[in-house]
């Protein structure tokens, strides 16, 4: 591999510091004579054998050279930060993983030319680490309050039937997306065998616990009219029309969160006409109704 910014131009850099060190070696004397010069001339003026001119002059003399060490100084600060960085581009040559993985793909060819721009550059490759894959899944608002990190998790893969692989939830945002309601979460997956590989689909399955215990109602017990959603409870020889309190519709069944109490028995397919405190008689089975 070849890099723009390595050996010959570092090299430059090196003996142009060294240039400079050297011209600051050789103002630092200069300003040590003016200085000296300057001191002696003063002394004569004061004495009255040498001009005010000649004062001023070997006194501008010494500001000079002081300046000119303070500005070689100053370039010595710079060009050695310009050859420390160079010569941490040139340490780049030697590219060191900072994982165990898999070249997953190669961006170069041997003698390829490699600009050092972080900006706009290509990747020299790219390395995958599958002993451990992580997924990332969103997670309905409703299972918010109940997802912890550490939860198990159950992940299946379309194409490998029969193998169920375990992981955990590792991480989740700690915030709502926004436009789905949804909290993104991270499950960690055990891949030692490499049975697995990063990219592909699955089906995650997450044991939440309920917050509150629910009762699974099936849809068509479910009486809808202008007070909203209700079911009809047998008791006592008669229908009671409970209020529902629906936590999730699923489609063929509902999930209550209020309403309904364990043992209820509930009407499957109640009449149109079904009426709060409607009699009811028991027929061998199953329950029926009667208008009376």
């Amino acid at each position: 591999m070849r890099c723009c910014a390595a050996g010959s131009c570092g090299d430059g850099e090196a003996a142009q510091l060294a240039q400079t060190q050297a011209t600051l070696a050789q103002d630092r004397a200069n300003e040590h004579l003016a200085v000296v010069t300057n001191q002696r001339t003063t002394r004569l003026v004061q004495q009255g054998w040498a001009s005010k001119e000649q004062g001023d002059t070997d006194s501008s003399s010494q500001a000079a050279t002081t300046a000119a060490v303070a500005a070689a100084q100053a370039s010595i600060v710079a060009q050695q930060a310009d050859v420390a960085r160079l010569q941490q581009l040139t340490g780049f040559e030697k590219v060191v993983a900072p994982f165990d993985g898999v070249v997953a793909s190669r961006n170069f060819d041997v003698g390829t030319l490699v600009t050092a721009d972080s900006a706009s550059g290509t990747p020299l490759l790219s390395l995958v680490q599958t002993s451990t894959l992580r997924i990332q899944i969103f997670v309905p608002q409703e299972d918010y309050f109940a997802l912890k990190d550490g939860e198990d998790a159950e992940v299946t893969v379309p194409q490998l039937p029969g193998r169920v692989f375990h992981g955990r939830v590792a991480r989740t945002a700690g915030s709502l997306q926004p436009g789905t309601r949804t909290l993104l979460a991270e499950v960690d997956v055990d891949n030692a065998d490499g049975a697995l590989t990063a990219g592909l689909y699955c089906i995650v399955r997450l044991a939440i616990p309920r917050p509150s215990p629910v009762i699974v109602l099936p849809s068509q017990a479910v009486i809808f009219d202008q007070h909203g959603l209700s079911a009809a409870v047998y008791a006592n020889g008669a229908l009671q029309l409970h209020h529902l309190d629906v936590l999730a519709d699923n489609g063929a069944t509902l999930d209550i969160r209020a309403g309904l109490d364990t043992g209820d028995q509930v009407v499957l397919n109640p009449p149109v006409n079904v009426r709060d405190g409607m009699p009811v008689q028991v027929a061998a089975g199953q329950p029926s109704t009667s208008d009376q």
